[in-house]
């Protein structure tokens, strides 16, 4: 269980469409306290110049994700510091990656949740969000076998398919403190 005497940062990653946003929201509302940070929202703040992170030129598209990491890493360590859990939804797609943020996150207990409902649930929640939101991604077989890949050992590979955004964040709350222990 994701305790109030304990401040953790939770990081929930998954591919487009896994419910990271929905359900980091929902965590959030359900610990005394918390703070949610969101990769999207983090890289809306960058008014002119955003490349994201599969664009072009490639060089300053893995600048500007380093950027938002770093980021992402420095407001959960303030925001944990301080005494509250930080849930921080962002795509993670590598080891390497994750290692990049418990690297910046450390000394600090991080658990590590990974959204896998599956590629055809995703695909299909990605379709029906409003345009402005929905992420153009072709590459859904590549990633969730990286991610497989990659992830095999760390955290916790969780399989939302049968379950709605609810009943993920109570599972999330009631059992990342043992299950996410990143490894």
């Amino acid at each position: 269980m994701i305790t109030a005497d304990v401040s953790n940062c939770l990081i929930l990653t998954g591919m487009p469409g896994a419910g990271k946003s929905t359900v980091t929201r929902l965590v959030a509302e359900r610990l005394p306290r918390s703070a949610r940070l969101s990769g999207d929202e983090l890289n809306r703040m960058i008014v002119n110049g955003f490349v994201w992170a599969l664009g072009e030129p490639a060089d300053e598209a893995a600048r500007q994700v380093e950027l938002l990491h770093r980021n992402l890493c420095a407001l959960a360590n303030n925001f944990t510091d301080a005494g509250f859990t930080t849930v921080i939804d962002a795509i993670i797609p590598s080891r390497e990656e994750l290692d990049f943020f418990l690297d910046l996150l450390a000394p600090r207990q991080v658990l590590f949740v990974v959204l896998a409902p599956g590629i055809e649930i995703c695909q299909y929640r990605n379709s029906i969000r409003n345009p402005s939101d929905r992420f153009d991604f072709d590459g859904y077989e590549g990633l969730d076998a990286d991610m497989k890949r990659e992830f095999g050992d760390a955290g916790w590979w969780f399989d939302t398919a049968a379950l709605t955004p609810d009943e993920t964040a109570d599972l999330i709350v009631r059992e990342a403190g043992h299950r996410g222990l990143v490894k």
